[in-house]
Order: C-alpha cells, then sequence, then structure tokens
C-alpha cells in the first residue's frame, strides 16, 4: 500500500509538472525569440536559447515605435472597465442576489441571452451607434463597449459571492441599527474582497486582451491600444518577430504586476472570521 501510494504521488506530481511546463513553455519561447539578434533567428534552427543574445528589440520597441503609446491607452482603458464593471457588477449583483422584484428573472434570462451572439456580428451595429456620437477613434468609446459585453459575467460572478454569504450577517447589522446600505458597505463588501478581485482581474484581462473591436473600432495609432499595436510590426511582406516578441513580454508586465497585487484577496476564505461561535 505504500509503495502504491508513493507511485501515485509521483504520478500525480509529474502530471502538475507536465502541465506547468506546458502551459508556460509558450511564454518561454516569447522571451527567447524577443533576445534573439535578427541574423540568428532563421539560421540557427531550434534551439532552447540562442547562442548570442540581444536587448536591440526592446530597445526598438521602446524608443522607436509607438509602443508606449499602445501601451497607455491599453492600461486606461483596461483599467477603467475593470474599476466600471466592478463597481457596477457589485451593485447589480447584489440586488440579483437579495432581493425579490417584478422581471428579475426576465432580467436574467435577457443577459444570458446576450452571451449567444458571436461578437463579429454585433460590429457593424455597434459601429453604428457609437459613429453618430463621436465615439468611434475613442478610447471612451472602447470602455462604453468593453463594460457592456463584461457586465452580465460580471454580474453572475460577484452574484454568486454574495450568494454564499448568509444573510444572518446583514440582519444582524440592520437590527444594531445599520440600513441596508450600511450592511452593504460595512459588512457584505468587505467579505466580497476574493470576488470582487476575481471580477477586477478577469475584466482587466479581458479588456487588455481584446482585438476585434479595438481594430474595427480605431482607425489611428493614437488611440489604438496594445493588441491592435502588435499588428504594426507585420508589414506585406515580412514579420519582425523579435520586435513583436519584445513588445509582448513588456506587454506581460501590466497583468502580472496587476495580479500580484491583488492575489493575497484571491487566496482569502470568503467568510472567514465572519461569525465568532
Amino acid at each position: 500500500m505504500r509503495t502504491k501510494k508513493l507511485l501515485l504521488t509521483g504520478a500525480h506530481r509529474l502530471a502538475i509538472l507536465t502541465y506547468i511546463v506546458f502551459a508556460l513553455f509558450p511564454l518561454f519561447w516569447l522571451l527567447k525569440v524577443s533576445v534573439t539578434p535578427n541574423d540568428l533567428l532563421y539560421t540557427e534552427g531550434v534551439r532552447l536559447w540562442p547562442s548570442r543574445t540581444t536587448f536591440e528589440h526592446f530597445e526598438f520597441v521602446l524608443t522607436h515605435s509607438a509602443f508606449p503609446v499602445f501601451f497607455r491607452n491599453s492600461l486606461i482603458v483596461s483599467g477603467a472597465t475593470a474599476v466600471v464593471v466592478t463597481i457596477l457588477a457589485s451593485l447589480s449583483g447584489y440586488a440579483l442576489s437579495r432581493f425579490t422584484f417584478k422581471g428579475k428573472y426576465w432580467i436574467v434570462a435577457l443577459m444570458l441571452v446576450t452571451q449567444m451572439f458571436p461578437l463579429v456580428m454585433l460590429v457593424a451595429p455597434i459601429f453604428k451607434m457609437l459613429s453618430p456620437l463621436g465615439l468611434t477613434n475613442s478610447l471612451t468609446g472602447l470602455v462604453i463597449v468593453y463594460t457592456a459585453f463584461n457586465m452580465p459575467f460580471a454580474t453572475f460572478l460577484m452574484q454568486s459571492f454574495f450568494d454564499g454569504i448568509p444573510k444572518d450577517l446583514e440582519e444582524a447589522a440592520m437590527i444594531d441599527g445599520a440600513t441596508q446600505f450600511m450592511a452593504f458597505r460595512q459588512i457584505i463588501l468587505p467579505l466580497t474582497l476574493p470576488g470582487i478581485a476575481a471580477t477586477l482581474g478577469f475584466v482587466f484581462t479581458a479588456a487588455w486582451s481584446e482585438l476585434l473591436f479595438a481594430l474595427m473600432l480605431i482607425s489611428g495609432n493614437d488611440a489604438a491600444t496594445f493588441p491592435v499595436g502588435l499588428l504594426t510590426f507585420v508589414s506585406k511582406f515580412a514579420v519582425d518577430f523579435g520586435q513583436m516578441m519584445a513588445a509582448g513580454v513588456l506587454a506581460l508586465i501590466p497583468a502580472c504586476l496587476f495580479f500580484l497585487l491583488i492575489q493575497r484577496y484571491l487566496v482569502q476564505g470568503l467568510t472567514a472570521g465572519a461569525v465568532k461561535g
């Protein structure tokens, strides 16, 4: 039995290690290509690491391209979308979790229906709606579109967290004199920090990597985001993989830092310490 248990443990850890290597290998290859000189990209064949490295691709991307502008635009759009969606989803998720009102289930059904349409078929109608308002080729227009498309999932995500919190906590606070809003702000919201962090992370990464609407609604480099900016490294007859991969490595930094900031909330117990005794 001991030998069988050791074999199962070893197999389990090997499977986890294999998955980690499989998941991280594309990132490793991204870094490898970004530091490989152009003259070695096609001459050395397939190697785990180039015989000579360079940072000229990073230098070009940072100093001789419009990547800093794309980077700034993506930060603005993704950050604004994440904050707006999380605030609205917290309020709407709480309402769906705690209150019963006329038309509630129709609203939920309508939100589900919006997730069934392919995004590509909605580009033309959205462009026609935003164009008269002057919101095409605008970061504000992108924030509005991203907010609309991320709201349903974020609302359901926050609702699931609110459903996991006992209503007794709010009732006890209201017995002590708190209003419904005070109970929500002072008791419930602190307990949903893991849910808020998860929603922020999901919406931020969704907006950060979105390409379709950014490509169709933005026509100039001044308002282009990072995914669209990557296409500038693709010319008619060639693709500068070194510069493209260097831009990709730089674009990973904000997402990594963002998750480092919120990771402690992601691993917290939802109601740990909320009820004593």
